[in-house]
């Protein structure tokens, strides 16, 4: 490594960020970069390990030592070649990936991992900034045409590969713009959108085609892609949330949390947020805000910390999240050893800016005001029964600790079950699995249809952004062995990690 004392000069160090109280009133990124000098020591901390277990945790497979030996050298056009020849988009996951790459850093082991995350997005911002992005364009085309039906992570790391790969890729998407989750379901604070913009703009020179408000299976005929196109890829994401079908559910105020999310992200854009409702179900008729309100979260993952967010930027009241299991540990147990992901307690920015939160809680009731609005939850306390490997088992409900809290919108946020099934999924007659997932043969990515693929959380179920990547990925090389034969994409042997996890 450049600096092999690095990791015992240098402690982990983050780049600082707005105040709560500032970023609360925009939607714009509040983190500052580090300067040269900090980029450069926090390189310095990776290690020469050995055995560099960064790679297995990533699901992509970044070679991160040698991009941080190469930020370390000032060399950033090879740290930037480095990176995109495992990962597409590293402006989205130096953003919004959880950084399984951080758990398993040997560093971690006793102290705190390298920031690869961090440094990761600092080589893709300055690679645009120099002008080492530049469109990736095919020596040849094979003439082969494939279909990738949606623009989210996965469907954007397939359409790239496969469009490198010499066929004439076009992209269908339903909404206005390309992105998928990145554009509707994170917000601004955490992604802005002109990262999109700048990613798709290249995408398209590189003559990728983008058809947009392009709902295959209501507006666009299934039968016609099947015929015109050599291949078709799903990459439609899981979007069926899991619901919450307790007495008071149908009252105004309980909404799902995309629906609350996608709305504001459209505003936010200067979009109408009702639009494009002739081609998707499920967009709200009325703007929802929460402001003035006492506003609960039902759901503690990262979709309700971003619920929790928007509602301050609105200037809510109150702002609750609720997590049905129990407080998690602050640092790894027994139970959790290096390098496995551990589930120990995480602390979003959103929380930084005002949140409540409550573990091991249920809601048994919506209550309305007797006008068909939401005015309160009815909840009761838990305790929950833990194995002795550490994890949750089952729950009781703590005696008299029913009570009733004041609300008038609560968003549901506890997860997606499947894909949609109506339109695309109904007419291709397609193969399902036991979870109402896409069924595919294994590590294939092939349907029960010859020509159709399947890649992301439309395969796996809902899972991260750096997935959705990595299985975009690894399913265009499939695509690309079916249409030639053989395929010069890249590959990345997922057994390792999928062992680990």
């Amino acid at each position: 490594m450049g600096k092999p004392t690095g990791f015992l000069e240098f402690t982990r160090a983050l780049p600082a960020k707005r105040s709560p109280e500032e970023r609360r009133k925009d939607y714009k990124e509040f983190e500052f970069q580090y300067s040269e000098k900090e980029l450069g020591q926090q390189s310095a901390r990776c290690m020469d390990c050995g055995v560099p277990f960064c790679h297995s945790g990533c699901p992509l497979g970044n070679v991160i030592p040698e991009f941080n030996d190469a930020v370390y050298d000032g060399n950033f056009k090879e740290a930037y070649e480095i990176l995109v020849s495992t990962n597409n988009f590293p402006e989205f996951t130096g953003r919004i990936c959880p950084a399984p790459c951080e758990s398993a850093c040997v560093l971690g082991i006793n102290q705190p991992p390298v920031a690869i995350e961090e440094i990761e997005k600092h080589i893709i911002e300055i690679a645009f900034d120099k002008g080492f992005v530049i469109p990736r364009k095919p020596n040849l085309r094979t003439g082969k045409k494939v279909a990738v039906i949606g623009s989210g992570p996965a469907g954007l790391a397939a359409a790239a590969q496969l469009n490198y790969a010499g066929h004439l890729v076009t992209v269908f998407e339903r909404d206005e713009k390309p992105g998928g989750l990145l554009r509707y379901g994170i917000p601004d604070f955490k992604l802005e959108k002109n990262i999109i913009d700048r990613r798709i703009n290249v995408m398209e020179e590189e003559g990728i085609t983008f058809k947009c408000l392009a709902n295959v299976g209501v507006n666009v005929q299934v039968s016609d892609l099947l015929r015109e196109y050599s291949a078709i890829v799903l990459a439609g994401g899981s979007t069926v949330p899991r619901d919450l079908p307790i007495q008071g559910r149908e009252l105004n105020g309980v909404y799902y949390a995309m629906q609350f999310l996608k709305q504001n992200n459209k505003v936010v854009d200067g979009a109408d947020p009702h639009s494009n409702s002739n081609i998707e179900s499920n967009i709200l008729a009325n703007e929802v805000r929460a402001t003035g309100k006492n506003v609960v979260v039902i759901g503690g993952g990262d979709t309700g910390s971003d619920c929790v967010g928007t509602s301050n930027r609105h200037g809510a009241v109150s702002v609750t999240q609720f997590e049905l299991m129990p407080k998690p540990a602050d640092s790894r147990t027994p139970f959790m050893p290096w390098p496995t992901y551990p589930m120990i307690l995480k602390t979003t920015s959103s929380h930084e800016e005002g949140a409540h939160r409550h573990w091991a809680i249920a809601t048994k009731e919506f209550i309305g005001d007797g006008k068909g609005n939401l005015k309160a939850l009815k909840v009761v306390d838990l305790e929950w029964k833990i194995t002795e490997d550490g994890r949750p088992a089952h729950f009781v409900e703590v005696a008299d600790s029913e009570r009733e809290l004041p609300c008038e919108l609560a968003l549901l946020a506890m997860g997606f079950v499947s894909p949609q099934k109506e339109g695309l999924l109904e007419q291709l007659d397609i193969e399902l699995d036991s979870h109402g997932n896409v069924k595919a043969s294994e590590r294939a990515y092939q349907t029960s249809i010859a020509k159709v693929f399947v890649a992301g959380d439309m395969r796996r179920g809902q899972s991260l952004v750096v997935w959705a990547i990595s299985e975009g990925r690894e399913c265009a090389r499939k695509v690309d062995e079916f249409l030639m034969g053989s395929s010069i994409l890249e590959t990345k042997d997922h057994s390792i990690l999928e062992a680990m996890l």
